[in-house]
């Protein structure tokens, strides 16, 4: 088979939930004929990502794939999951039809997409595989909290917060901004490090940002002890970080 007869492999970023806030390449996507598929928690389950295109008016075509990406941390597990979601994607791409891969976010931020899309060129690299680039859930969350992420010479760390208490504060006091995504197995433990570090007021929770049902809180004191949504992220800035001392070492080092 020649590699004109095959279809592309499409990630399209749809944004953290505000229907608003898909690209005008991912709707084009949306459109296109392509047979859409979706990521899946197991089987039966809702698909937040495909929920987001059904908000903004789309209509899901009467032939579609919902992939299985469980939420477990086991290897071979997960590479057995990965593998059948790429086999079923690969029926269609190698029978000359196009597959858009619903995303949630950004498709290269922490996103099923990635998984899929090294699995398929592993399997056949001949598939053309393109990225839609959306908006991430932090983006949206700092600006529907009305806070700027970064300014000027600032520094900025993403990372889940499953990394671990002593990891958190050790980059809470590292960077000037740091974004802690899935906070709700931490919650507490994270409130902690605000109080003792003095900086609660510089935190921000997030929930579900974009959604209508999107939830900010100025005071995570109040979260403690809550049980929040999986979707749920705190912005925190560290105003005691000397910055500019920092910066000032780094050039006299370039300097020299």
């Amino acid at each position: 088979m020649q590699d004109t007869q095959l279809g592309r492999l499409i990630g399209a970023s749809l944004g953290p939930g505000d229907p608003g806030l898909i690209t005008l390449k991912a709707s084009q996507a949306l459109q296109s004929g392509a047979h859409w598929s979706y990521p899946i928690r197991r089987k039966g389950a809702e698909s937040y990502a495909l929920q987001i295109a059904l908000n903004a008016g789309f209509a899901l075509p009467a032939e579609n794939s919902p992939l299985i990406f469980p939420m477990t941390h086991d290897p071979i597990k997960l590479a057995g999951y990965w593998d059948r979601a790429a086999t079923t994607v690969l029926e269609f791409l190698t029978a000359g039809q196009d597959v858009v891969f619903l995303v949630e976010g950004d498709a290269s931020t922490y996103s099923t997409f990635g998984h899929l899309a090294r699995t398929i060129t592993a399997k056949a690299p001949q598939i053309d595989i393109e990225t839609i680039a959306g908006v991430s859930s932090f983006n949206a969350a700092a600006a529907n909290a009305g806070q700027p992420l970064v300014e000027v010479d600032d520094t900025m760390c993403v990372v889940p917060a499953g990394y671990g208490v002593r990891w958190i504060e050790k980059l809470m006091t590292d960077f000037d901004t740091l974004v802690l995504l899935k906070v709700k197995p931490l919650l507490d433990d994270i409130i902690d490090l605000a109080e003792k570090h003095d900086i609660v007021s510089q935190c921000r929770f997030i929930e579900k940002a974009g959604t209508d049902v999107e939830k900010v809180v100025e005071d995570i004191r109040t979260l403690k002890g809550q049980t929040v949504n999986y979707l749920s992220l705190i912005i925190i800035h560290n105003p005691h970080r000397e910055r500019l001392e920092i910066m000032r070492g780094c050039r006299k080092k370039v300097s020299a």
